[in-house]
């Protein structure tokens, strides 16, 4: 994914929750593979919890701004 914050910013909220929803999935795939033994890339790790922490803090900015 790995939006730019600007792009982000310009996305309605319920387009940030549906893509919030999409990276928490992507998230717990990522940990039951590594927990049956299939080892994914550690990278992806941190970038989905960046990303999932860019979205979380747009959608709380907007929420303050209304």
């Amino acid at each position: 994914m790995s939006n730019n914050v600007s792009e982000l910013k310009t996305k309605d909220i319920v387009v940030l929750k549906t893509e919030l929803h999409t990276l928490l999935k992507e998230k717990l795939k990522l940990h039951i593979q590594r927990s049956i033994g299939e080892v994914p890339k550690a990278h992806n790790f941190k970038k989905l919890r960046r990303d999932i922490a860019r979205i979380k803090t747009i959608m709380h900015e907007k929420g303050k701004n209304k």
